[in-house]
Protein backbone atom coordinates (compact mmCIF):
# COMPACT_ATOMS: atom_id res chain seq x y z
CA UNK A 1 0.00 0.00 0.00
CA UNK A 2 1.27 3.45 -0.88
CA UNK A 3 1.47 6.18 1.73
CA UNK A 4 1.05 9.85 0.99
CA UNK A 5 3.70 12.45 1.60
CA UNK A 6 3.16 14.72 4.58
CA UNK A 7 2.10 17.65 2.38
CA UNK A 8 -0.43 15.49 0.50
CA UNK A 9 -1.76 14.14 3.81
CA UNK A 10 -2.24 17.68 5.10
CA UNK A 11 -3.94 18.71 1.88
CA UNK A 12 -6.24 15.68 2.00
CA UNK A 13 -7.12 16.37 5.64
CA UNK A 14 -7.92 19.99 4.72
CA UNK A 15 -10.23 18.89 1.89
CA UNK A 16 -12.01 16.40 4.13
CA UNK A 17 -12.52 18.97 6.88
CA UNK A 18 -13.83 21.54 4.39
CA UNK A 19 -16.24 18.99 2.95
CA UNK A 20 -17.44 18.08 6.44
CA UNK A 21 -18.14 21.76 7.18
CA UNK A 22 -20.00 22.12 3.86
CA UNK A 23 -22.09 19.02 4.68
CA UNK A 24 -23.05 20.59 8.01
CA UNK A 25 -24.00 23.83 6.25
CA UNK A 26 -26.05 21.82 3.75
CA UNK A 27 -27.94 20.12 6.61
CA UNK A 28 -28.64 23.49 8.21
CA UNK A 29 -29.90 24.90 4.89
CA UNK A 30 -32.13 21.86 4.35
CA UNK A 31 -33.63 22.42 7.79
CA UNK A 32 -34.21 26.11 6.97
CA UNK A 33 -35.93 25.13 3.71
CA UNK A 34 -38.17 22.62 5.53
CA UNK A 35 -39.06 25.32 8.06
CA UNK A 36 -39.92 27.79 5.28
CA UNK A 37 -42.20 25.24 3.58
CA UNK A 38 -43.87 24.54 6.94
CA UNK A 39 -44.36 28.28 7.47
CA UNK A 40 -45.92 28.64 4.00
CA UNK A 41 -48.19 25.64 4.65
CA UNK A 42 -49.30 27.16 7.96
CA UNK A 43 -50.64 30.22 6.11
CA UNK A 44 -52.44 28.09 3.51
CA UNK A 45 -49.99 27.51 0.66
CA UNK A 46 -49.43 24.02 -0.78
CA UNK A 47 -45.74 23.04 -0.43
CA UNK A 48 -46.01 20.42 -3.19
CA UNK A 49 -47.16 23.07 -5.66
CA UNK A 50 -44.53 25.50 -4.42
CA UNK A 51 -41.83 22.89 -5.09
CA UNK A 52 -43.21 22.40 -8.58
CA UNK A 53 -43.11 26.17 -9.17
CA UNK A 54 -39.48 26.27 -7.98
CA UNK A 55 -38.58 23.47 -10.40
CA UNK A 56 -40.37 25.18 -13.29
CA UNK A 57 -38.75 28.55 -12.60
CA UNK A 58 -35.32 26.95 -13.05
CA UNK A 59 -36.21 25.88 -16.60
CA UNK A 60 -35.97 28.07 -19.69
CA UNK A 61 -39.37 29.12 -21.08
CA UNK A 62 -38.97 26.95 -24.20
CA UNK A 63 -38.35 23.87 -22.06
CA UNK A 64 -41.40 24.66 -19.90
CA UNK A 65 -43.58 25.12 -22.98
CA UNK A 66 -42.38 21.83 -24.45
CA UNK A 67 -43.01 19.99 -21.16
CA UNK A 68 -46.51 21.47 -20.86
CA UNK A 69 -47.33 20.50 -24.48
CA UNK A 70 -46.15 16.93 -23.95
CA UNK A 71 -48.05 16.67 -20.68
CA UNK A 72 -51.24 17.88 -22.40
CA UNK A 73 -50.70 15.43 -25.27
CA UNK A 74 -50.22 12.49 -22.91
CA UNK A 75 -53.16 13.49 -20.72
CA UNK A 76 -55.38 13.79 -23.80
CA UNK A 77 -54.24 10.35 -25.01
CA UNK A 78 -55.17 8.88 -21.62
CA UNK A 79 -58.59 10.53 -21.61
CA UNK A 80 -57.69 12.94 -18.85
CA UNK A 81 -58.43 16.01 -21.03
CA UNK A 82 -61.64 16.40 -23.04
CA UNK A 83 -60.16 18.77 -25.63
CA UNK A 84 -56.64 18.79 -27.00
CA UNK A 85 -55.16 22.24 -26.37
CA UNK A 86 -54.16 24.25 -29.43
CA UNK A 87 -50.52 24.01 -30.45
CA UNK A 88 -48.41 26.96 -29.42
CA UNK A 89 -47.70 29.23 -32.43
CA UNK A 90 -44.06 28.09 -32.60
CA UNK A 91 -44.96 24.40 -32.81
CA UNK A 92 -47.81 24.95 -35.29
CA UNK A 93 -45.38 26.49 -37.81
CA UNK A 94 -43.26 23.35 -37.90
Amino acid sequence: MTSLQASAQAQLRQFIEQLERLEEEKKALAADIRDKFAEAKAVGFDPKIMKQILRLRKQPKDDRDEEEALLATYMHALGMLDVMPADPPMMAAE
